[in-house]
């Protein structure tokens, strides 16, 4: 087994300004290095930390909330498998060993890191009597059902499976049509019912979601969850579960592979100054400075209607300086709840929020960097924007920061709508053991889904360019890209492997719809810090001279958890770029359903080019399910190994079945936070 990490040791400082908070700082880190040798290290790491939170919040010291908020950074470490260290007073932190020749054992790591958090969840109160209500029985349609009647019994299904595999060859996929026969169905809204059970969708899906290894947790921005189900079974028993949800806005390895990097995009340019990219570049820039409101700039004297034709550095510096005072303004007086009223339905609403001082601060912005690029194109020359003008602006450093500028631009513009991010998808047992994981990420890029997607948001407004323009935004709701990453960097994944061939669903011969492997993703995030944690780091934040800088109001910026971790981080005198790391590399993957992805994605495209046609939805699913029956069921069934594990999974009391969520002693999870100064 190779260390692929150099243990690397890194000191913790934090600005504890009392004998008192330093000696029990040190105390603590010495627990937690013993707690790392018991034998049930995890509990007993657990323990330490909650004993040491609430000696802390009890304590009388002056730097008490410093104490809090470095001991918990230094315990949630230590659960993620940091090693510590203690010399006198003196701590350092290195992280865990990543086993790179050993793949068991690093998805082993990485398991019990992602179950610490989950764990933690299933025994709050709350979560477990939600559980329990799913198992209770109850009365539907004349019939006794809970969440159990949605599992498909294991006995039952391996004896299905057996009878098919006595068929010769060219019987076998009709003799399994019979066993499994799976079909998307979509969790439309809160209400929606199971029509076989009562239950609702959004709690089957839930209680299924539970039993995975990583936490649940819901996402900002878009969602769209969904279920495949069996109907070849009594009920229609879940297969698995899978969700969309709004994507990553930056991602290096996925950008990269569309062409959205700008040295990747000036290089094209470079080499291919058309005048096609010509006309993009203008139409961007028009369409940018047409959805900016600016009545109020108007009549506050910044900006006149001449500027937006020929604008000058007078009007820009105007406009920098009031995005600068307006941001200033919002970190001073913004609350959460004052940004929540803007959810009404009054026509006038995007107006109010565009004269908030976030939006106001933003807009100013934005339109001093469009002017200035407008600028900058008027000192080029005069007449037409050439394909020979592109190229000379691609030469100079103002005309690089222009088309880097306009790149950015209408990236944001698609890539919130038109790109979506794959983030829940997987079977339940018995499925799982049959590779129903792969069914599920085939149906995530079912033209049936792309059309879901597109009738939901038809007629949503976006939020941010919404309240920048000051109206209603709408953008066309084409779903042509997905991402996803695996659980685990190492090992074979459920996604390895994935093509459907475009012909057995409507589209051309010599074109697929596959998981392509994009990359690594770089293990950087808070995943790795509890709740409490990042609760204490925003407090420190709060108490801080300039006051918290992050409000977690939708507009602010993308990620606030990561921002308020790192200002806490910071505030501690901790190394962000270390700590931030959670060593948990995972494979980055893409499913492009469109030919020209870079060009309508850039929106020099006006129309997506869809490998198989949206509107074949309902037929396409049934013939992904027989793919995947052709091309992994079929060999699946022939492992007794595979058929006896999923017998194993039972329904008869108690029950013994993989689906059922781990049923965990109960602990209270409240808040550490809760007890006032």
């Amino acid at each position: 087994m190779t260390n692929t990490n150099r243990p690397v040791w890194t000191p913790l400082k934090p600005p504890l300004r009392s004998a008192a908070s330093r000696q029990s700082f040190a105390a603590h880190a010495r627990s937690l290095v013993r707690a790392q040798r018991a034998q049930d290290s995890g509990e007993a790491l657990s323990r330490k930390r909650t004993e040491f939170a609430k000696a802390a919040l009890a304590s009388g010291y002056i730097d008490k909330q410093v104490l809090l908020a470095v001991g918990l950074i230094l315990s949630d470490l230590a659960i993620q498998g940091w090693r510590i260290r203690v010399r006198s007073q003196s701590v350092a932190v290195c992280p865990p060993l990543i086993e790179s020749e050993n793949r068991g054992a690093e998805k082993a790591r990485i398991r019990r890191q992602e179950l610490v958090k989950r764990d933690a969840q299933l025994r709050q109160p709350s979560v477990q009597a939600f559980l329990r209500s799913m198992e209770r029985s109850r009365l539907f349609d004349h019939n006794f059902v809970s969440i159990f009647s949605l599992m498909r019994d294991g006995r039952e299904l391996a004896d299905k499976l057996r009878a098919a595999r006595l068929h010769p060859a060219n019987g076998r996929d009709v003799a399994l049509s019979g066993v499994v026969d799976p079909y998307i169905e979509f969790v439309k809204t809160e209400a929606s019912k199971c029509a076989h059970t009562g239950m609702r969708l959004m709690d089957i899906w839930r209680y299924f979601r539970h039993n995975w290894s990583n936490q649940y947790t819901s996402v900002p921005g878009r969602s769209m969850l969904f279920m495949v189900r069996d109907k070849a079974a009594p009920l229609h028993p879940v297969i698995g579960i899978g969700a969309l949800c709004s994507p990553i806005m930056q991602l290096r390895e996925r950008d990269e592979w569309i062409g959205w990097q700008p040295e990747a995009f000036l290089a094209h340019v470079r080499a291919n100054p058309s005048q096609r990219l010509a006309k993009w570049f203008v139409e961007t820039l028009d369409g940018a400075i047409s959805e900016v409101y600016i009545d109020d700039f108007i009549e506050d004297g910044i900006l006149t209607a001449r500027d937006l034709t020929a604008p000058g550095e007078g009007a820009i510096g105007r406009l920098l300086a009031e995005g600068l005072e307006q941001r200033e303004s919002h970190h001073r007086f913004a609350r959460q709840r004052e940004h929540k009223r803007f959810h009404s339905n009054v026509e006038d609403k995007w107006v109010e929020r565009a004269r908030s001082h976030l939006f106001r601060s933003k807009r100013a912005l934005a339109l001093a960097s469009y002017l200035r690029i407008r600028a900058v194109l008027k000192e080029a020359g005069k007449g037409p924007f050439t394909a020979e003008r592109l190229e000379t602006l691609a030469g100079s450093p103002r005309g690089v920061d222009a088309i880097k500028k306009i790149l950015r631009k209408a990236k944001g513009d698609r890539v919130g709508i038109c790109v979506a991010d794959i983030s829940v998808c997987g079977a339940v047992q018995p499925y799982n053991a049959i590779l129903g994981g792969k069914l599920v990420a085939m149906l995530a890029a079912s033209p049936e889904v792309a059309l879901e997607y597109r009738h939901r948001y038809s007629d949503a407004q976006s939020e941010i360019a919404s309240a920048m323009a000051g109206r209603p935004i709408r953008r066309a709701p084409h779903l042509v890209l997905l991402g996803t990453t695996s659980l685990y960097g190492v090992g074979s994944s459920q996604y390895n492997r994935i093509r459907v061939p475009c012909d057995r669903l409507g589209g051309a011969t010599d074109e697929n719809l596959r998981y392509k492997e994009l990359g690594h993703s770089e293990s950087f995030g808070t995943s790795q810090y509890a709740d409490d944690t990042v609760e204490a780091l925003t407090e420190l934040a709060q108490q801080s001279a300039n006051g918290s800088r992050v409000n977690s109001i939708f507009g602010e910026g993308v990620s606030p958890k990561l921002r308020k971790v790192r200002r806490g981080l910071e505030l501690l005198g901790l190394p962000a770029d270390v700590l931030l790391r959670h060593y948990r590399h995972r494979i980055v993957y893409g499913v492009s359903l469109i030919r020209n992805l870079r060009d309508y994605l850039l929106g020099l495209d006006p129309e997506p080019s869809y490998f198989v046609p949206v509107d074949a939805s309902a037929s396409a699913t049934a013939q992904i399910g027989a793919w995947w029956l052709e091309r992994w069921l079929r060999n699946r069934i022939e492992s007794d190994e595979v058929l006896a594990e999923v017998e194993r999974h039972t329904l008869i009391r108690p029950v013994q079945h993989g689906a059922r969520v781990p049923v965990l002693p109960e602990g209270n999870q409240a808040s550490l936070l809760s007890v006032s100064e």
